[in-house]
């Protein structure tokens, strides 16, 4: 019996850390997507190819013939004409690394997967769990598609609600390989008793809700909205926040708006950091009070970049930063909902 259990921890630990290798992944390709948005280079390949699409350019009459399809589509034709070859190579390069790296995903998980299965290392109880986790990748691929598809008509441009939907899909496969993984390595209880898991468990969900609203921001550029903080236009509530009718689409697309929410959401998930961290720090485990500690620190980091990207004009690296301590601010909080169970 202890030799079972020995083995069964032993797998658990090997199921975790692929997981885990998966959540690296899947952080590299939401921040390699968020440049490739921010360098407005999502439309830069015009057919999905799953298989043969793995395959770059290899010679300049290939390039010249990837130039000349994307020459066909609205954005050359109304946002880059006259772009050179090279430029044309830059921006390419994103999107094609965006793509691979999604591949490369698939790989990652797909190849341990069924490993395990057929070695049988994967607890019957989280099986179902890796299945979905499988299913939902295979789903992203052709959100992706289907993102870049609205942007090869007429506006050239993805719709944000789209973009918004891809971000979303990927955050949630993240969280879900995340919770599985530590919930191997660090097991949880089903009840908790004098521990605020019902907060902790809101924090993770706002969290959640303020990336999507980042995809917003990202998908309507509304980042550049305003370079002043904290005040916008100098006002504490700026004008035109109401502008469009029905009044009550300006809160998916006015770009003014986007912005405000986005801002005044950053004060509630950074309050309820530091109320979880004041309940938190004298707490008698050791990792909860490390969590608590993780949780307002990456909290108040992702605002400073926050900050810092709206006053510098959404400088790509700082941007990039800001939608990496995205991801790094959620892993805290996870990491804090499993131990206030443990």
């Amino acid at each position: 019996m202890n030799s079972y259990l020995k083995a069964e921890d032993k797998n658990n630990r090997h199921v975790a850390v692929w997981l885990f290798v998966v959540c690296a992944f899947v952080f590299a390709m939401i921040v390699v997507g968020g440049v490739t948005r921010l360098t407005e280079s999502g439309l830069s390949m015009v057919d999905w190819k799953p298989i043969s699409g793995i395959v770059p350019p290899m010679n300049e009459a290939e390039w010249m013939a990837e130039f000349d399809a994307y020459k066909q589509y609205p954005e050359y034709q109304k946002v880059n004409k006259g772009m050179s070859l090279d430029e044309f190579k830059n921006i390419f390069f994103w999107e094609y690394s965006h793509r691979v790296l999604g591949r490369l995903i698939g790989v990652v998980f797909a190849i341990p997967f069924f490993y395990f299965l057929f070695r049988k290392k994967i607890k019957r109880a989280i099986r179902p769990h890796l299945w979905t986790m499988f299913l939902l990748g295979a789903c992203q691929g052709l959100l992706g598609w289907y993102m870049v598809k609205s942007g090869l008509v007429d506006r050239p441009d993805v719709s944000h609600y789209r973009l918004t939907a891809h971000l979303g899909l990927a955050v949630i496969i993240y969280i879900y390989a995340f919770w599985i993984a530590l919930g191997l390595i660090m097991p949880v209880k089903d009840k908790v008793v004098g521990r605020p898991y019902g907060m902790a468990l809101v924090y993770v969900k706002l969290i959640f809700v303020q990336i999507l609203l980042g995809g917003l921001v990202a998908g309507l550029n509304a980042g550049l909205v305003s370079d002043t903080w904290p005040l916008i236009f100098e006002q504490v509530i700026p004008d035109g926040l109401f502008a469009n009718d029905p009044w009550y689409m300006n809160i998916f697309d006015n770009p003014l708006t986007i912005h405000f929410e986005h801002r005044t959401f950053a004060y509630v998930v950074a309050f309820l950091a530091l109320c979880l961290w004041w309940k938190l720090k004298d707490d008698s485990s050791s990792s909860v009070r490390l969590a608590a500690h993780f949780v307002v620190i990456t909290i108040l980091g992702q605002f400073t970049l926050g900050v810092l990207t709206i006053m510098n004009m959404v400088a790509i690296p700082l941007a990039a930063a800001h939608q990496a301590g995205a991801v790094v601010a959620l892993s805290a909080a996870l990491f804090l909902l499993n131990r206030v169970k443990s």
